[in-house]
């Protein structure tokens, strides 16, 4: 697979592990990452995870950049006004492009076409360039709302990808359980790993020439 450029948002759902699992992984594949996340976003990754978000782009991105080993050039992070970000038109979209974690609140703004800050248009120009868009919603239980919101944007071309981990690999962590889910979004914006056993996986023989 090619290198990819994939916009990461962040919002204030709880399970931020999952997001920064994501970014973590997807610098480590040398994709290319847009980062963007909301203030309760900052607030979220504090209470679940002990990580200060900087407030400044260029500081979270020296910040980010050491804590995950990114490469020069390989991260930019953007503010939520920032709207002479490439990502903010439909001429220079990303590859891809993941909210993770996601608030039902930003599933809201994304269906209804809002587009008031960076997060939500990013995500309407993924939909009108018929790019790939990834949400993992993260919320139980689900009200009639949030069902209609979310099938209004899996009808739009969106993927739907709550983050309910598997257990036919016999997970041992809740690192484990986080890489399951992970490896599904890694998968969707067609970015390699070796995050787990694939289902059925030691049934095929591998190729000529290979290890098995």
């Amino acid at each position: 697979m090619t290198r990819r450029t994939i916009t990461l948002a962040l919002t204030g759902a709880s399970g931020m592990a999952y997001g920064l699992r994501l970014l973590e992984c997807l610098l480590a594949a040398g994709s290319r990452v847009y980062l963007l996340y909301s203030p309760a976003a900052q607030i979220v990754a504090k209470q679940e995870c002990g990580l200060v978000l900087p407030a400044q782009p260029r500081e979270a991105e020296r910040v980010l950049g050491e804590r995950f080993a990114a490469a020069a050039g390989q991260l930019a992070v953007f503010g939520r006004e920032d709207w002479m970000a490439p990502i903010a038109s439909g001429s220079n979209p990303s590859d891809a492009m993941v909210v993770c974690p996601c608030t039902m609140g930003t599933v809201g703004a994304i269906a209804a076409g809002l587009a008031d800050n960076l997060i939500e248009r990013a995500a309407d120009v993924m939909l009108k360039e018929r790019k790939p868009l990834v949400l993992v919603p993260r919320e139980t239980p689900l009200s009639l709302i949030h069902l209609e919101n979310l099938a209004a944007l899996a009808r739009a071309g969106a993927v739907i990808l709550p983050p309910s981990p598997g257990f036919y690999h016999q997970p041992r962590s809740v690192e484990d359980l986080v890489d399951f889910v992970v490896a599904r979004v890694l998968d969707l914006c067609g970015v390699a790993h070796s995050l787990g056993p694939r289902w059925g996986g030691e049934r095929i023989a591998p190729p000529p020439g290979t290890r098995a």
